[in-house]
This record gives C-alpha cells, structure tokens and sequence, in this order.
C-alpha cells in the first residue's frame, strides 16, 4: 500500500481498494484515535457528504479504515478554504486544523471535501 502520510502522529496509506488505512501512534495516540471515530460516527450520522466514512476502527491496533475523499489538494485561495471549514460548522464540528493539508479533492463529483478529525470539535448544539 502507498504510504500518503508518515509522521510521529501517524501513518496513513492508500490501499489498493481504495480504502484509507490510518495507524495512530505518537503522544496522546489513543485519545486522537477515540476522538476522530466520534467525530466520524457523528458526521455521518448527519449526512455530512464530504468527509470520509468510517469503516472500520480497531481501537486495540489503533487503526481506522475510511472511504477516500480523493486526492489532496495543492493549491486553493484563502476565502474557499475558509469558506469549506465553516461549511463543516454547519454540521456541528469544528475542524481545529483548517489548513489546507486537510483539504481533499473527490473527482467523481467535483466536491472539495476534509479530512482528518482526530482534533475536531464537536459544537454544542444550540435551539
């Protein structure tokens, strides 16, 4: 499998399937892994279309499976960045790394979607 990322938080491949394998490791390892798998089972429980879906989480191995959102992206103006995060506040969670690294670009349907979660908020929802 393609290694896409490798650093001291984590690594994450691209498997041959499609699917995006992502080993936590690092400080505080175990509390990133349980807070992107909330944030994850959240997003999709409000249909949010343009975030990964969690498939599998392995919280013994500290593993994830997600569906992928495409490839990253490496140039887009300020105003369309900012205007992707707070389209995720819509949903009630607020990314806490909106940066451009967490900015993906699905080419089946022409949607800029986010990923990684693991210092995502969820809002308090209000009436």
């Amino acid at each position: 499998m393609p290694i896409v990322k490798d650093t001291l938080r984590a690594a994450v491949r691209v498997g041959y399937d499609g699917r995006v394998y992502k080993q936590f490791r690092g400080p505080k390892a175990e509390e990133r892994f349980a807070n992107e798998v909330k944030v994850l089972r959240y997003l999709e429980a409000r249909a949010c279309p343009f975030v990964p879906r969690l498939l599998e989480a392995e919280e013994a191995e500290l593993r994830i499976v997600t569906s992928n959102c495409g490839s990253r992206v490496d140039h887009l103006d300020e105003a369309r960045t900012r205007e992707l995060f707070a389209e995720l506040e819509r949903y009630g969670v607020r990314h806490d790394d909106a940066e451009m690294r967490n900015v993906t670009y699905r080419m089946q349907d022409g949607r800029f979607c986010l990923i990684d979660f693991e210092f995502a908020t969820i809002l308090p929802e209000t009436a």
